[in-house]
């Protein structure tokens, strides 16, 4: 930012006159926000579509969970290698993420967008019919590499329409929605158990990515013109990501994300065989105790895009968020071994870590994307979701290493996370870096 200069005070006229001026054109932008809102389809209907497409992600992620031992069992297959279908999925979102966001902006948001969701309706029936692991693992990676174009574009028409703190709302209005997908899942996905097999919750799956491919070709209409597309081939793209991965604030608001969604990822993979296996919870109770902690998620997010955000600096966000990640890192490993509470000990941190992730993933997506121009925000957004689920699927296996789960090694794999996360972001995205950048 441009540091102070010498020139009339605010109360001359002059300063006044411009005072004026910048209020109109403040005035001037907000209405035409509205007017393009208007053409581009930014509604109600837009919302809820968006909103479902990046509930894809985690209900493809959280549906089965609670019959991960159910596959081990039907498949005769350790824990830890059926904990490879939750990794290989995950590597699929990272790969298709890097495909899809380019070509969205290349080809504009909605045909990248509906060929993804056709293949992941295809990609479930093969999960559905999986004669071994091997099927499954390889169908669970087609089918995250197709499920992440939802994910990408969705933050990518997001950036199309908005920038800063109305950028930061809307996509607090599509985590509402999408919030949802990680507390019902679960639940859904044990109900599901009591009357049919784990293949029946790839059924549902089918018919879900069925549904949002026709609603997104009836509600979503184009928000990227095509003269500002980016008209480049492969090497314009590759070029792009490494002009991004060269600016540090945004490589160092990556890392952030990537990290923390580390430590989240740690918690999904982990959490199912840990409660089920070392403190004997149900599958209806684990199902409910993952609904909670992700109860903290989706009101976090709201709190901060609607009271936070307006209020406090981005930076003062992050730092806070970070502090109480590593905080309840901390009590999580302290509570599994030195004092053993049990499985209240367990959960109570976690859910305190869960709200952190809600101020802090959002702030950092927002960040991320308000410092590159719209005709290369796909690109940047595959960039910011390819790192989170790399590292996803890189520490998803960590809390049943030596093929039994542990909850001491999930405490760690979350309290590491968030400490890197914290290194990254005071390292790389300090306040003379970030003014420079904007």
């Amino acid at each position: 930012m441009p540091g102070p200069t010498v020139g009339p005070t605010d109360d001359t006229p002059t300063a006044a006159a411009d005072t004026a001026t910048a209020d109109t054109a403040v005035a001037d932008r907000a209405v035409a926000d509205r007017a393009a809102a208007g053409r581009t389809g930014t509604g109600l209907a837009t919302i809820a579509v968006l909103g479902g497409l990046t509930a894809l992600g985690p209900l493809t992620t959280d549906l089965y969970l609670p019959g991960l031992p159910a596959i081990a069992d039907d498949l005769v297959a350790e824990p830890a290698a059926v904990q490879l279908t939750l990794t290989f999925s995950m590597f699929g979102v990272a790969a298709g993420q890097l495909l899809f966001g380019p070509l969205s902006d290349r080809f504009g948001r909605r045909p990248p967008l509906l060929v993804g969701l056709v293949a992941y309706t295809l990609s479930s029936v093969v999960c559905v019919l999986a004669p071994n692991l091997s099927v499954l693992i390889a169908a669970r990676f087609v089918q995250g590499a197709a499920g992440s174009a939802g994910l990408v574009i969705s933050r990518a028409v997001a950036r199309d329409r908005f920038q800063g703190v109305a950028l930061l709302r809307f996509l607090a209005s599509i985590a509402l929605i999408s919030g949802l997908a990680p507390i019902l899942a679960p639940i859904i996905g044990a109900q599901l158990l009591r009357v049919t097999s784990w293949r029946g919750t790839f059924g549902a799956l089918t018919a879900l990515g069925l549904l949002l491919a026709l609603a997104a070709f009836g509600v979503l209409r184009e928000t990227l013109p095509p003269e500002t597309r980016d008209g480049g081939g492969l090497g314009a793209t590759l070029r792009t990501m490494g002009r991004l991965l060269r600016n540090l604030p945004f490589l160092g608001l990556a890392l952030t994300s990537s990290l923390a969604f580390g430590a989240l990822f740690g918690y999904i993979s982990g959490s199912s065989t840990v409660l089920q296996h070392v403190y004997q919870v149900s599958p209806q109770t684990y199902s409910l105790l993952f609904g909670l902690n992700s109860v903290a998620i989706v009101v976090m997010t709201q709190v901060n895009g609607r009271l936070l955000a307006p209020r406090f600096t981005p930076r003062a966000l992050m730092l806070g968020a970070l502090a109480v990640a590593v905080a309840s890192g901390v009590a999580l490993v302290l509570l599994t071994t030195v004092w053993d509470l049990g499985l209240a000990g367990f959960c109570s941190p976690l859910f305190v870590m869960m709200g952190s992730l809600g101020v802090l993933l959002p702030n950092t997506a927002a960040q991320a994307l308000g410092l590159v121009e719209p005709q290369v925000a796909g690109t940047a957004s595959a960039l910011l979701g390819t790192g989170n689920f790399l590292v996803g699927a890189v520490v998803a296996p960590l809390s049943s290493l030596g093929g039994q789960p542990s909850a001491v090694l999930l405490a760690l794999v979350v309290l590491v996370s968030g400490m890197l996360a914290t290194v990254a972001y005071l390292t790389l995205c300090r306040p003379g870096r970030m003014a420079a950048a904007r």
